[in-house]
């Protein structure tokens, strides 16, 4: 069928949606079309199916990579890199898909793109505990989303922490909880040994990695580590753990037995309870003794200002507020709940943290000294 020229030229001149680059050439009567349109029309532009009748069209892809290989080499980087999927096919398409050139791409974007999330707020993450019979180190890794949190690799960096705050040297002084800062771990060097995270690098070069792989801010919270008694034991438990060694609240408390006849499983079986209990009950100091006289200024005049409202007598008012006061202490005190094993069972000190609380709960620790990097 006969067409005139312009609407040729239009269909050959149309943008065709494909993956690849290509060009696209063919010969009429011994002449190319290109030079064809020359004579006849203005401009050539790719095109992809050919017209019957017209002329044969031959296409060649910039890419000798078939659509399958291209998908398996996505996958491969992804893997490799846990980077999101549009960054590693950017990579690749920018490295004429080179998986090895798209991986250090990728690496060196990375860098610059953690670096740009570094200020953005990360209140999620999850807490890493590792312990021994000497000590136990509780230790927070922020990250923006839950999503990363659950990731392996998070979870593989925040246990390696945790591994390493343990060796760190600090007070030996029992049952005293002591501040772990990120500036103690920040320089540190670790040997990694995951898929994706191998070699040895300082922590703040592989918080910087990860960050990199998960497309999110990643810091480091800070965390605490207690020294076991003399004799005794510590305890601990982790809530909304995915994995053994990690969770979202953790409860830490220390305790000293008088009688070293007592054995020692029993009083850990004491010990694991009232690590639970920790956890639920949230109290907020050891003994009455630990108040302070603000805190429990202020809280007698709530309740003074509680019983006035009823509009009884002043003898009425005075016996309510000594009553509530009793029931704040009861909800607040942990020495409340000591218990017998044979022997009596005194707690020498306990932590309750929480995801999110980072430097803020290392605030609330007074009379410690920061752990020190081991020599």
């Amino acid at each position: 069928m006969k067409r005139p020229i312009e609407i040729l030229y239009k269909r050959l001149s149309s943008p065709v949606n494909c993956g690849n680059a290509y060009s696209t050439c063919t010969a009429y009567k011994g002449i190319s079309f290109t030079r064809f349109l020359e004579n006849n029309a203005v401009g050539f532009s790719n095109y992809s199916n050919p017209i019957n009748g017209f002329g044969i069209f031959t296409r060649k892809y910039s890419s000798e990579v078939s659509a399958s290989e291209q998908m398996n080499l996505i996958k491969q980087l992804r893997e490799r890199t846990s980077a999101p999927i549009k960054e590693v096919k950017s990579a690749l398409v920018a490295c004429n898909w080179d998986i090895e050139a798209a991986q250090k791409d990728l690496r060196k974007r990375g860098v610059v793109l953690a670096s740009k999330k570094s200020s953005r707020t990360a209140a999620e993450g999850l807490l890493a505990l590792a312990q021994n019979q000497n000590k136990a180190v509780i230790f927070e890794l922020n990250c923006e989303t839950d999503f990363v949190a659950r990731n392996d690799i998070f979870q593989y960096l925040a246990l390696s922490l945790a591994k390493s705050a343990l060796l760190l040297e600090g007070s030996k002084q029992a049952s005293v909880a002591v501040p772990v800062t990120p500036e103690c771990l920040e320089d540190l060097k670790i040997n990694f040994d995951h898929p994706k995270l191998t070699g040895e690098k300082t922590v703040q070069n592989a918080i910087t990695e990860v960050a990199a792989m998960m497309g999110e801010n990643v810091k480091l919270g800070g965390g605490f580590a207690i020294s076991a008694p003399s004799y005794g034991v510590l305890s601990t438990y982790l809530h909304t753990s995915p994995q053994p060694g990690l969770g979202r609240i953790a409860g830490l408390l220390s305790l000293e037995v008088e009688d070293k006849d007592v054995p020692l499983d029993a009083v850990q079986r004491v010990g694991s309870e009232l690590a639970m209990h920790v956890v639920a009950a949230k109290p907020l100091f050891l003994t009455k003794e630990d108040v302070s006289s603000d805190a429990l200024g202020n809280e007698r005049d709530i309740l003074r200002s509680q019983a006035e409202s009823t509009g009884k007598s002043q003898m009425a008012i005075d016996k309510m507020v000594e009553g509530r006061l009793r029931k704040y202490f009861e909800e607040t005190l942990l020495s409340n709940l000591s218990k017998e094993v044979g022997s009596t069972v005194k707690i020498g000190n306990f932590l309750r943290v929480e995801v999110g609380e980072g430097l803020r709960r290392l605030e609330a620790v007074s009379g410690t000294e920061p752990l020190s990097q081991a020599a």
